[in-house]
C-alpha cells in the first residue's frame, strides 16, 4: 500500500499507469476510490496518483489543529516521493478542488493544468453545520449514518438508487468505518476559512471548471471562472456535484478535450515505446 510520510503523516495514495503525473483529489466525504473511472481512462497516458487526503480513506486522521497549507503540503509530499517536479496535472472535486487550485497558485512551476469539479474558491461558512453534525453523530454512535447522508448530497438521488450507485455508495460507507469526527472537524475548519479570491486575477495556469447541471457548487464554480482570466467551464447535463461518478464518459471527454487543446495530452504508453 503506497504511503507518503514526507509531511509527517501517513498519506495513502494509489498509483497507476506511466507518463506525466495526474493527481486526483477527492471531495468530502469520499475517498480516492471515487476516481476509479478516471484512473481507468487516464492511466493509459499519465501516471495517475489518486490520494486519500488527511482525515479520510486510509490516510492518517489527525485530531490536532493544522493548516490549509499542511493539507496542500501532503500532496506535494506524494509528488516528491514519486519524483515529479513539473508538468503535473492536478484535478479535484469540492475540498479536493480547492486544494488543487491552491497548488496551482502556490506552485505554478510544478502544475501544467488545474481541473476543478465544483470550483468554490472563497471562504465557505455555510459548511459549519457539518462540523456539529459530525460530533453529534459520533456521540450518538451513528457516524456511519452521517457519512452516508453526506455522500448522498454529492450525487443525484436517481443515480444513487441505480445498482451501480448503490454499490459505490455502500463501498464508501464500508471503507469509512475508521472515520474520526474530530479529524473531520479539523478538515472542515481549514476548508471553511480558506479564501483564494485575492490570487485569482493573476492565476495563469490553464484552468478547467466542470459543474454538473444540478451541482450545489454551481454558483461557486461560475464565480471562480469569472475571476480567473482565460478559465474554461463546462456544464454537464443531468449530473450533480460528483459528475465524474454520475457521467464519467462525458466528464472524461471534457477533461481530455481541455488537455488536448493545451497540448498536454501525451502519447499512449505503447506509442512512447515505439
Amino acid at each position: 500500500m503506497p504511503i507518503s510520510r514526507a509531511n509527517g503523516l501517513d498519506i495513502h495514495y494509489e498509483k497507476a499507469g506511466s507518463g506525466p503525473a495526474f493527481v486526483m483529489l477527492h471531495p468530502l466525504p469520499y475517498d480516492l476510490n471515487c476516481w476509479l473511472f478516471q484512473v481507468a481512462h487516464f492511466s493509459s497516458r499519465f501516471t495517475t496518483l489518486a490520494i486519500d487526503m488527511r482525515g479520510w480513506g486510509l490516510s492518517d486522521k489527525p485530531t490536532h489543529a493544522f493548516t490549509w497549507s499542511d493539507m496542500c503540503d501532503d500532496i506535494m509530499g506524494v509528488l516528491a516521493d514519486q519524483g515529479f517536479a513539473k508538468d503535473v496535472v492536478v484535478m479535484g472535486c469540492s475540498c479536493g478542488s480547492k486544494i488543487a487550485l491552491t497548488l496551482g497558485i502556490d506552485h505554478p512551476d510544478v502544475f501544467s493544468a488545474v481541473i476543478l469539479a465544483g470550483g468554490n474558491s472563497s471562504a465557505q461558512p455555510w459548511l459549519e453545520p457539518h462540523m456539529n453534525a459530525a460530533r453529534d453523530h459520533a456521540a450518538a454512535g451513528t457516524l456511519m449514518t452521517y457519512h452516508r447522508d453526506s455522500l448522498l448530497r454529492g450525487v443525484l438521488k436517481s443515480w444513487a438508487e441505480t445498482p451501480l450507485g448503490t454499490y459505490l455508495i455502500d463501498g464508501f460507507v464500508e471503507r469509512g468505518g475508521n472515520l474520526n469526527a474530530e479529524s473531520i472537524v479539523r478538515v472542515f475548519e481549514v476548508l471553511i476559512s480558506s479564501d483564494l479570491t485575492p490570487s485569482l486575477a493573476t492565476f495563469k495556469t490553464p484552468l478547467l471548471i466542470i459543474n454538473g447541471e444540478h451541482d450545489s457548487a454551481f454558483p461557486g464554480g461560475a464565480r471562480t471562472a469569472s475571476l480567473v482570466p482565460g478559465a474554461e467551464r463546462r456544464i454537464l447535463p443531468d449530473a450533480s456535484h460528483c459528475s465524474f461518478l454520475e457521467d464519467p464518459n462525458a466528464f472524461d471527454a471534457a477533461v481530455q478535450e481541455f488537455l488536448s487543446s493545451k497540448r498536454l495530452w501525451p502519447a499512449a504508453a505503447n506509442e512512447r515505446q515505439a
